[in-house]
């Protein structure tokens, strides 16, 4: 039997729940939540807040982790899996429906939901997430504590930095990086590279903030 625990309860996290336990994952699942006084979500018990997490560890409530916090909250989630890491070992969910080219590399802590393809030497770093649909050509590198929405597109040799959001439907082409802590826009177009940090909208994108 083996039970994965997740920080967060809310709609990431539940969602994240649901494949661990419908795709065959895990046995078992458990929650820790700063924010809510719930004791069950959707059946599945919150057995303590973040701060709980190492002890129950120890005491082998569970034996994976991983953080079911939004793309609002990278920094925090960041936070979280830095201070964490080296104490409890980070499981990683790939769901079955994924279709992962056996030299790709997925770190611990990532969620590749159903649909996604991960072409030949792509590596997805740590506590990453991949929404519904996403496509990673080739050698391209996606950033530690990123997200990126539905359907995001991505090609070869590119480079997303650590704690990046691409929203839904977004395409970036090949051959640019995109540095750490920037946002793209639903639908954006991303042709060039981009070295400054902010939010990126449009077709192809321009900076707004």
């Amino acid at each position: 039997m083996k039970t994965l625990a997740i920080i967060g309860s809310g709609d990431l996290g539940q969602q994240l729940a649901h494949y661990a336990l419908t795709d065959f994952h895990y046995d078992n699942v458990v929650f820790f939540d700063d924010f809510s006084n719930e004791k069950t979500v959707n059946n599945i018990p919150v057995i303590g807040k973040t701060i709980d997490a190492e002890k129950a560890f120890e005491t082998k409530q569970f034996d994976e982790l991983l953080i079911g916090i939004g793309y609002k909250h990278l920094a925090e989630k960041k936070r979280i899996f830095e201070e964490l890491k080296d104490k409890i070992p980070f499981g990683k969910l790939v769901h079955s429906t994924a279709l992962v080219d056996s030299t790709a590399i997925i770190e611990r802590g990532s969620v590749i939901y159903p649909g996604c393809i991960i072409d030949a030497h792509a590596v997805i770093k740590e506590n990453a997430v991949l929404n519904i649909g996403c496509t990673i050509a080739h050698d391209t590198i996606i950033g530690s504590h990123s997200f990126l929405s539905p359907r995001v597109a991505v090609a070869g040799f590119t480079t997303i930095e650590e704690q990046c959001f691409l929203g839904i439907n977004s395409t970036i082409i090949d051959n640019i990086n995109i540095t750490a802590k920037t946002q793209i826009g639903a639908g954006s177009l991303v042709i060039k590279s981009i070295e400054k940090k902010g939010l990126y909208v449009g077709s192809p994108v321009r900076f707004i903030r």
